[in-house]
């Protein structure tokens, strides 16, 4: 089949879930035969037009984000002309669409007819907008805050109505859809998400890998990346910290990711006088990824809100180490499979700190049952989560 997918991502720097998602699929897709494509706006840190990355094409249209206007109508206009160029080249059989910006102008496009359309949707972009900015104060702010939410909302909805197959990777997600949008249920496709059971997989010697990143090779490690946005919980994680250090300190944490919340979460570390027990470690590179889980004992996943999957579950599961999340979203899909006790009570810090208490002090005291564990939790992702299953399904 000759295929496109179009996305507001690129898969030359995969900096979270959706890039991931784009190109896992994308490359396991060349590799069976496939022709692919990819329509995507020009990345900040790119000036190319155009790269081909493990066989997949990808061409990248330039925008001007200083104005909504303007990002939406460079969406608009440059995507629908790149399309127009590669479909009368190539006539796609099936089109993929990952978001809604770049897919606005093709969707419109009359060349759709007679094509196969699908929507893949990893989270409801208005709930994302509004998830990254918080409400403004000022009135006149606060409605141009407002529109570009509904905005949102209403440009979603119209690209997914008018796609035949809709895929989503949780149910969580599928519910979404259908409360927010209207999409009727039998058109929606739950595929989970996957992980590179090869790239992560357990470690023969931990420490040997501790030495090698200079963590602490008697402690307890628990691990967490996340992107520094106030959705992901990491002020709770800490706050969490603050009360776990007073019934159990022979342990320390690593804090892989970046954003904009970055020098708050330090400051509340400080504040907290928690600095022998934090470490913020910084966007971690993707080749350097598998060995921080294989170093960890324990990965925790702190989310308060719009967690529709979390490939960074299945990650670390497939490390071998166990993953405690808060029972927020596609979390709770993966982990209640495995053991309903590796979710949080609630979102509270002494929930957090109670439940991780509990797993520090098995690993600590009962080796043989926690190393047992952590062979169950490999296992279960490979009988459930590879990206080759993932591929079949889609």
């Amino acid at each position: 089949m000759k295929i496109l997918f179009v996305s507001d991502v690129s898969i030359e720097s995969v900096i979270g879930g959706a890039e991931r998602v784009l190109y896992e699929q994308s490359t396991r897709l060349t590799k069976r035969g496939h022709i692919v494509h990819i329509i995507t706006r020009r990345p900040y840190i790119s000036q190319k037009p155009y790269i081909k990355i493990n066989g997949v094409k990808e061409f990248r249209y330039p925008i001007k984000p200083e104005t909504p206007i303007l990002f939406l109508l460079h969406s608009w206009m440059r995507s629908r002309a790149i399309f127009n160029a590669l479909n009368d080249k190539k006539s796609y059989n099936c089109i993929n669409f990952h978001q809604p910006f770049s897919s606005i102008g093709i969707i419109q496009s009359g060349a759709l007819k007679n094509k196969k359309t699908v929507y893949t949707c990893h989270s409801l972009s208005f709930e994302e907008y509004t998830s990254r900015n918080p409400a403004p104060k000022n009135l006149l702010n606060k409605l141009s805050y407002l529109l570009n939410k509904e905005f949102r909302r209403y440009l979603e909805k119209y690209v997914i109505k008018r796609c035949d197959e809709i895929v989503v990777l949780s149910n969580y997600t599928k519910d979404k859809l259908i409360r927010n949008h209207g999409i009727p249920s039998d058109k929606i496709n739950v595929i989970p998400g996957g992980v590179d059971i090869l790239k992560f997989k357990p470690c023969k010697d931990k420490n040997a890998l501790r030495k090698i990143l200079k963590i602490p090779e008697d402690k307890v490690i628990l691990l967490t990346i996340r992107n520094h946005v106030p959705r992901m919980g990491l002020d709770i994680l800490i706050k969490a910290i603050s009360v776990l250090k007073n019934r159990f300190n022979d342990f320390y944490v690593i804090i892989g990711g970046d954003g904009p919340i970055r020098k708050e979460l330090m400051t509340l570390t400080k504040r907290l006088e928690l600095n022998p027990w934090i470490r913020f470690e910084g966007f971690i590179s993707e080749e350097k990824l598998p060995l921080y889980y294989q170093a960890a004992d324990l990965f925790i996943l702190p989310s308060k809100e719009l967690e529709g999957f979390g490939l960074v579950t299945l990650e670390s599961l497939s490390c071998g180490v166990p993953v405690l999340g808060t029972p927020i979203g596609g979390t709770k899909e993966i982990l209640l499979q495995i053991d309903p006790e590796l979710l949080f009570k609630d979102l509270t810090a002494s929930s957090m700190a109670d439940k991780i208490y509990k797993y520090c002090t098995i690993i600590k005291e009962k080796k043989e049952s926690w190393d047992k564990m952590c062979i169950n939790v490999r296992r279960f992702v490979e009988d459930n989560y590879s990206w080759d299953r993932n591929i079949d399904q889609l």
